[in-house]
């Protein structure tokens, strides 16, 4: 499974978020995860993927691609 594939799950299983909606350009904002969210997510990416995001700066205006190519990136390196 690919880094897109691993992330895009996440929402989809964990916060409820139409997996239709979920595509590279759409905001954080826009699949409704908030702060307190996105912290829950960076949890669950280290939990699951084995990659630790802490240094990964990311609000609720970066979109799904961004968030891919940060994790993708971490585990890369």
């Amino acid at each position: 499974m690919s880094t897109a594939d691993e992330i895009n799950t996440l929402p989809m299983a964990d916060f409820g978020t139409d997996p239709l909606a979920i595509r590279p350009e759409v905001s954080l904002r826009h699949l409704r995860l908030d702060a307190l969210a996105l912290e829950e997510l960076r949890l669950l990416i280290e939990d699951r993927m084995g990659v630790d995001p802490d240094d990964v700066q990311l609000s609720s205006r970066d979109t799904v691609g961004r968030l891919v190519d940060a994790v993708h990136r971490k585990a890369a390196a």
